[in-house]
């Protein structure tokens, strides 16, 4: 499908509309820009011409923002944001040291904070900040620089490379084990989903030969610890981290009913993993690159070997 080309006004005319929102009159945002409030009106108007919709209903001296204006406003207020951060950034030794990441909740606990003086000593001068939320963030309107995600790497239109895999254990409590003889049985059971990958369990049900997925009922939590909870509570059969689940069956919370390495030959490609995921321009970046560099260096994987 093709994409329509948005003719964009000149950054002038927005740069003024701006200013008449924020003060509320062509005559004070005159005085703000220090032009006359004709040569205002006059870029009002253009504006006005080129988006073919009434931006102010005038009334003499007094105007009225219309509706498109007050939608238009939120866009370019956040539009002159972007630019304030970017020309910030490039300007300034902190605003070019500054790394913006957002990781999942559950490789920031389990892994990344473990590891994080690690980068502060390979790069002392860099500010990271750091949000943690699953789902995939928009790198520009959130204003992030690389993330870390969970799934199963088919980002396609970003740079992806996998940290390390996230092997599941199958895993449900002690009395809903004994309802479970075989894999078939799994379908009379609730399954419990990440919603993140819908896909998970039919993958797993095809690697033990158990039948549909969509057979059995799912309930879907949005992440990890939740989800965990809920397998402990006996809510359903989870699929639960091999960190975790280990721990859990070792404490007696969790019963693995067909063992702990079930699913340990599944395909590589239907095992879920951290990938850190970024839009590839953001790697000509220096202290992106510093940061992309340093995570995909760390071996990962010892914290499972540990396990």
């Amino acid at each position: 499908m093709a994409t329509e080309t948005v003719r964009l006004p000149p950054l002038n005319a927005l740069r003024v509309f701006r200013t008449v929102m924020r003060r509320g009159s062509f005559r004070a945002a005159a005085d703000e820009l220090r032009v006359t409030p004709q040569a205002v009106s006059q870029q009002i108007k253009l504006l006005e011409d080129i988006l073919s919709v009434t931006l102010f209903e005038r009334k003499g001296r007094v105007i009225a923002p219309t509706e498109p204006a007050i939608v238009l406003s939120h866009f370019v207020e956040a539009g002159f944001a972007e630019f304030t951060e970017g020309i910030r950034r490039v300007t300034s030794a902190a605003g070019r040291n500054r790394i913006n990441i957002n990781v999942s909740p559950y490789f920031a606990t389990r892994y990344l904070m473990q590891r994080l003086e690690r980068f502060r000593d390979r790069l002392p001068g860099a500010d990271l900040r750091m949000t943690t939320m699953v789902e995939m963030p928009d790198f520009a309107r959130d204003e992030v620089d690389a993330s870390i995600q969970w799934g199963f790497g088919n980002w396609t239109e970003y740079d992806v490379t996998l940290l390390v895999q996230d092997p599941k254990i199958l895993c449900c409590n002690p009395d809903l084990a004994a309802l479970l003889t075989t894999p078939r049985d799994l379908l009379g059971q609730t399954l419990l989903h990440p919603v993140r990958s819908r896909s998970l369990w039919t993958r797993v049900l095809r690697h033990l030969a158990a039948g549909d997925a969509e057979e059995a009922s799912v309930i879907e939590f949005h992440d990890a610890a939740t989800m965990r909870r809920a397998t402990h509570s006996g809510l359903g059969v989870g699929l639960v981290s091999r960190i975790d689940a280990l721990h859990d069956i070792a404490a007696g919370r969790l019963v693995a009913p067909f063992g702990t390495e079930a699913l340990s030959d599944m395909a590589e490609a239907d095992v879920p993993g951290f990938y850190l995921v970024l839009p590839r321009a953001h790697r000509r970046v220096k202290t992106i690159a510093a940061f992309c560099d340093w995570i995909t260096s760390e071996n990962w994987a010892e914290l499972l070997d540990g396990v």
